[in-house]
């Protein structure tokens, strides 16, 4: 009995000194796993142009383990997305916005990715200046968008008067956008805007962003050529030609003959190889590039002239293109 009972403590001992070497292995596995904690600080410096004011915004995001993250960040003013940026390789994102008169909050909001938790910064706190010259605001929301190659996406960007009372003749807007990645485009519905003289409210226009998937082989687009008939048709011929072409010397009818001969073989020349058409059934169309992975900074402008001067307002929206999965390119 007593041999038992020994037995049992040392295997209870045995289990519980296994536990307490697996458990903190097991919590190490999982730390090592877990998504790192994020630090976004944000840097705003001001200065006047034109009776307006702009503020320069830095803003810049590391993981716990200090090396910089990557993705999309948004620049809040008193709780409210109006332009969003993408970080570069040194986990920063530059921003330039137009504001109107008066104070403002200023918050940067990481958005994280896979390896990195969302966090936000603290508020700058900036001051604009009063100024009376017609002027506009742009905005855009969402301020971050994710794709995938062969989606598109859209995006509402505002156009906010300031000052149009003293507006003599309407405001005309006109909006675009530049910063896309290769094989994508934007459009704006409507793409001019005009504000009227003593209007507050904000004019609305929709962008479409539109990626590109890449084609799959084009052997799925070439057709079967009947190469053996083609050939039995081309050599004969090619043969008889040139014995036509050796006794024309002798003959005027065979000299006639020959002409016809070469008319129709360049004509069958014409309906084949040499044809576009021919190309384009045995080789396929050129394969449409895809838009590569990454993210973005889109820069969304609006601008409108009097004639003499000329105002451009700008913003941006981060825009993400995931990279397709295997199973969905094959």
């Amino acid at each position: 009995m007593r041999r038992f009972l020994r037995r049992g403590v040392r295997l209870e001992l045995v289990a519980a000194l296994c536990v307490a070497l697996f458990i903190p292995a097991l919590g190490a596995a999982a730390q090592s796993a877990a998504t790192l904690t994020t630090e976004t600080t944000i840097l705003a410096e001001t200065h006047d142009l034109h009776g307006r004011t702009l503020a320069a915004v830095t803003v810049t995001v590391l993981g716990e383990d200090g090396l910089p993250a990557a993705g999309a960040v948004s620049l809040r003013d008193g709780g409210v997305d109006f332009a969003g940026a993408a970080l570069d390789a040194k986990g920063e994102a530059h921003l330039t916005v137009n504001l109107t008169a008066g104070s403002h909050a200023l918050q940067a909001a990481y958005v994280g990715d896979a390896s990195h938790l969302p966090s936000r910064s603290q508020v700058a706190h900036v001051e604009a200046q009063t100024n009376t010259i017609p002027n506009f605001t742009i905005a855009v929301a969402p301020t971050t968008l994710t794709l995938t190659p062969g989606q598109s996406g859209s995006a509402t960007t505002t156009i906010t008067p300031v000052n149009s009372a003293n507006l003599t003749a309407p405001m005309f807007v006109t909006l675009s956008c530049s910063g896309l990645p290769d094989q994508a485009a934007c459009a704006f519905t409507p793409e001019n805007i005009e504000i009227l003289p003593n209007a507050t409210a904000g004019v609305t226009s929709t962008m479409v962003l539109t990626t590109q998937i890449g084609s799959q082989s084009d052997a799925l687009l070439k057709r079967p050529v009947s190469t053996p008939v083609a050939l039995a048709i081309l050599f004969p011929g090619a043969f008889a030609f040139s014995g036509l072409a050796w006794s024309a010397r002798r003959r005027a009818w065979l000299q006639r003959l020959s002409l016809l001969t070469l008319v129709a073989l360049v004509t069958l020349l014409g309906t084949t190889a040499c044809n576009p058409r021919y190309k384009y059934f045995n080789h396929g169309p050129t394969p449409n590039r895809q838009t590569p992975a990454g993210t973005y900074s889109v820069t969304v402008a609006a601008q409108s002239s009097n004639g003499v001067t000329a105002i451009t307002n700008t913003t941006t929206l981060a825009l993400t293109v995931t990279a397709l999965s295997t199973t969905t390119t094959q």
